[in-house]
């Protein structure tokens, strides 16, 4: 399929498009991060966390480190923009907050991942939760960001 020609638009209504079209992505990804994040909060205070292993409790911390690193990418173009408003930086917030949006959804898909492992592993068995896991990471990468690198690589983008 044949890349499409831009939309016959000035750089300001470019720049303000995609920031709106940012904005939008940011606040797609944000109730799934702020939901797992919450989930992660009142997990060591469940009785049978104290039955843990060492290493559930280390996949607990990295899984909950690693969902509070998403949730601050996300919200980290708010404040970026907020700063930075009206200011002639609209080139600069557009770059940083595409930046911090793939890394947010890098750390969500981690963080989504370990909570996948460390229920699982905890439930069911090693195995299981390496196997599902694992089917996780594969789906995560590819519908996240392999598809669309994939076309970019294929349309030489």
């Amino acid at each position: 399929m044949a890349v499409q020609p831009e939309r016959a638009e000035d750089e300001q209504q470019r720049l303000n498009r995609q920031l709106i079209e940012l904005l939008n992505e940011v606040r797609v990804a944000l109730p799934g991060v702020q939901v797992l994040f919450a989930f992660l909060l009142a997990v060591p205070f469940q009785n049978r966390f104290g039955r843990a292993t060492s290493f559930e409790k280390d996949l607990y911390l990295v899984t909950l480190l690693a969902s509070a690193t998403a949730t601050a990418c996300l919200i980290a173009p708010t404040g970026y923009h907020r700063l930075l408003f009206q200011r002639g930086e609209r080139p600069r917030i557009i770059e940083h907050g595409t930046r911090m949006l793939i890394a947010g959804l890098v750390f969500l898909a981690l963080s989504m991942i370990g909570a996948v492992f460390l229920v699982t592993d905890f439930l069911f068995s090693a195995p299981t939760a390496v196997a599902l896991s694992a089917v996780g990471a594969v789906i995560f990468s590819w519908l996240w960001f392999g598809e669309a690198l994939w076309r970019r690589w294929r349309n030489g983008l």
